[in-house]
């Protein structure tokens, strides 16, 4: 990580100010009504005094999972892209694939602690979810699953605590 203490790291990242975050819902049936993680996650943002730059919701083609991701990797006022849903293994899960092609650097450890957290919860069925992070383009990229609970999870224990931490260690 470089010189500076952990903690050295994240008060300087607190000092840079609030983080600029679009979230992306990935998802053939929810709406703008029925998006709950957007909901949530929006709530969440405003709280901790981050700014959200767009909510959006794309069906879980490819097509448009890389459209956004181009769309909002270019855009300069961006710092953080947060998708959830489309990480499993069924066949209309497709977020994993689109974005893990496209990361230039990637955090396995959100993944792998995103699973062993997620594993107190759900048990074995843990290892089901592709959940991914990583830089692409300057920007933080995470992908969580889809299920509220997931989405709670990935955003308490793991974002949340790093989003400052992480969005300055990257353009450092």
């Amino acid at each position: 990580m470089g010189a500076g203490s952990v903690s050295e790291h994240r008060q300087k990242a607190q000092d840079r100010g609030p983080v600029s975050v679009a979230l992306i819902t990935v998802s053939d049936t929810r709406t703008a009504e029925t998006d709950v993680n957007g909901s949530y996650l929006r709530e969440q943002l405003t709280a901790a005094g981050h700014a959200v730059h767009s909510s959006r919701i794309v069906r879980d083609e490819p097509a448009e999972i890389s459209a956004i991701l181009d769309e909002l990797t270019t855009d300069s006022s961006v710092h953080v892209l947060l998708f959830n849903g489309g990480t499993g293994l069924s066949r209309r899960d497709r977020t994993f694939d689109v974005i893990s092609g496209r990361l230039d650097k990637t955090l396995p450890g959100f993944g792998e602690i995103f699973r062993m957290l997620s594993y107190e919860q759900v048990g074995a069925a843990a290892m089901l979810s592709r959940a991914t992070a990583g830089a692409c383009q300057g920007k933080v990229v995470f992908s969580t699953p889809g299920s509220p609970a997931a989405v709670r999870l990935a955003w308490e224990k793991l974002i949340a605590p790093e989003l400052n931490h992480i969005t300055w260690e990257l353009v450092r």
